[in-house]
């Protein structure tokens, strides 16, 4: 027997983890349809949002800008293949999941250095520049805000978009802004989204990707599985 006795109870459980994956796909296919059951589940997901903020950082291997560089300049058509894994529960934010994948003070200082070289040779500058990992803690997309209501996208692994489902891109400027989209990506190739007007992007600014309806979140929040996130840095340049 079900033990979420309310819808924001349910809302809840799913933004948590706590469900298993038959209930988890239950929710899912209910919001298609329940607008209430959606919006339910995108306030618990501004609830929640200290879990993206919290918990101590841990290294990533010395190795991984070598592994986005050859990522970022290899040539010719690349196999699409679907993730090994399925993507999570939407808003799956139990702390540990994204305790083992967040960047540490070190292993960030490393990683921008290299991604400041590589800023150097594109057109313009990006105040804030972003990686964003999967659950496995693997690099999927980087993210270069401009500052001018412009974001681009480069797209790090192969990914193949079910054809009734949208790309988002989601950032949190403040806590009490909540996460604001910044745009649908137009399929998952590099592109460049335009959002609303924000304040300047800062470093430890939260941005992600998840995979929403077609057309994009009915709730105007995240509630789709989470593909990738990360916190900014800005360019030592």
């Amino acid at each position: 027997m079900t033990i979420w006795q309310t819808m924001a109870e349910r809302a809840d459980a799913y933004v948590l983890g706590l469900m298993d994956d038959a209930e988890r796909t239950r929710v899912e296919e209910e919001m298609q349809a329940n607008g209430a059951l959606a919006t339910a589940v995108g306030e618990a997901r501004d609830r929640f949002i200290e879990l993206d903020l919290a918990g101590p950082s841990s290294p990533v291997s010395d190795g991984l800008w070598t592994k986005i560089e050859q990522q970022l300049e290899a040539t010719g058509p690349q196999p699409v293949m679907r993730p090994s894994v399925p993507p999570q529960a939407s808003n799956d934010n139990r702390l540990d999941r994204w305790k083992r994948i967040a960047l540490s003070s070190a292993a960030a200082a490393m990683l921008f250095f290299g991604i400041s070289l590589y800023a150097l040779f594109r057109q313009g500058e990006p105040q804030v520049i972003a990686i964003l990992m999967d659950t496995a803690g693997q690099p999927v997309a980087m993210i270069e805000d401009f500052g001018n209501d412009s974001a681009k996208v480069t797209p790090l692994v192969d990914l193949a978009v079910p054809t009734d489902s949208s790309l988002q891109l989601w950032t949190l400027p403040t806590r009490d802004m909540g996460p604001v989209s910044l745009g649908i990506l137009d399929g998952w190739q590099t592109s460049t989204v335009t959002g609303p007007a924000l304040p300047g992007p800062i470093e430890e600014q939260l941005y992600e990707i998840t995979l929403e309806p077609l057309g994009g979140s009915p709730t105007g929040r995240p509630t789709g599985p989470i593909l990738g996130k990360g916190f900014a840095k800005a360019p030592r340049l």
